[in-house]
């Protein structure tokens, strides 16, 4: 098994592997906007632009390449996750009152909160019409369940905001529907695309869900240490809205009776969350550590999951992103001191 490896600098996203086809998938996720109607078409063209890593079309295309080849159907399955990603992320920019994305000006901050939302279902719709076209119903329906668990993890998540209750296991099981459902689906049916056996599938799904579990931590804790310059996108925004995120679970439990209460009275108020209290609670900086070291061990069991493979270029790019994101959480941890 590979040994995960620490980063002082930002890593490089390791991705060259697949320089060519993920730019085939960036032309191909910017040409779904002439699939609209006109009137429509300027909006999807607006959101579709800004490239994002695109982690859950690689997924699916090393799955491919580590299982028998990558073909015209994981580029489509790459197609159809990233259309859905930008569909969650229009709509939790709305939710979370965030004013860039990507450098950019949000589509809510753009259009406004209702033109957004109906944006963001159109895009949800596509995404599903086009899985339809896979000859594999189990294919089509694990793409749409992965939608159904975003949206529910997202509901989980606004039910439960504000609620000095939630325990880790609650915050694990949401984002592993708002967020890892995806990775696991790119890994996992990339895989089955090839007709591998079923214990490759569930392995490389196991994978992806454990990545994707890592990679929100991550950005949970990128949200509180990051350069808003640097990342690109609105930070500072889950304390505000209440997102109890796990090194703040973290922190809380350090937390005495008295802030705890002071907390709770706010809540039940209707107040505003003063951040500056959870600020000041126990040892913020161990918080992020505790939150980094939990991340950085469930990576290792991601890539434990890769003893199914053969050994291949792809293989080791499927450790070659769980290395880079060890070394992202390398950074927050730098960043907390």
């Amino acid at each position: 098994m590979t040994t995960l490896t620490a980063s002082a600098n930002t890593p490089v996203f390791p991705f060259d592997l697949l320089r060519g086809d993920l730019e085939v998938v960036d032309k191909a996720i910017r040409d779904q906007a002439r699939h609209f109607d006109p009137a429509v078409e300027g909006y999807v063209a607006y959101v579709c632009q800004a490239s994002g890593k695109r982690i859950r079309p690689a997924l699916a295309l090393m799955a491919g390449g580590a299982t028998g080849g990558k073909t015209e159907h994981h580029t489509r399955l790459s197609v159809i996750l990233e259309m859905i990603h930008i569909a969650s992320l229009v709509h939790d920019d709305i939710m979370d009152g965030a004013a860039t994305r990507r450098g950019m000006p949000t589509a809510a901050a753009k259009w406004g909160s209702a033109l957004s939302v109906l944006l963001g279902d159109a895009l949800f719709a596509y995404a599903l019409e086009l899985s339809t076209e896979f000859d594999d119903s189990v294919v089509c329906r694990s793409i749409a369940k992965a939608s159904r668990d975003v949206c529910s993890g997202e509901i989980f998540q606004t039910q439960r905001r504000f609620d000095l209750n939630l325990s880790v296991t609650d915050y694990l099981r949401m984002i592993e529907m708002k967020t890892a459902a995806l990775f696991g689906v790119a890994a996992g049916m990339g895989a089955r695309l090839n007709k591998v056996p079923e214990h490759v599938e569930a392995a490389l799904h196991s994978y992806g869900m454990k990545l994707g579990t890592v990679y929100q931590i991550y950005d949970d804790c990128l949200d509180l240490v990051g350069d808003e310059t640097k990342v690109g996108k609105t930070l500072r925004t889950d304390l505000v809205k209440g997102k109890l995120t796990l090194p703040i679970l973290y922190l809380l439990m350090e937390a005495t009776d008295a802030q705890k209460q002071k907390l709770n009275k706010m809540l039940l108020q209707g107040e505003p969350m003063d951040t500056t209290i959870l600020a000041s609670i126990a040892d913020y900086e161990g918080a992020i550590e505790k939150a980094v070291n939990f991340a950085q061990s469930m990576l290792k069991e991601a890539v434990a999951e890769l003893i199914c493979l053969d050994e291949s270029p792809y293989k080791k790019g499927f450790e070659d992103v769980a290395n880079y994101v060890h070394g992202l959480l390398d950074n927050c941890r730098a960043l907390s001191r």
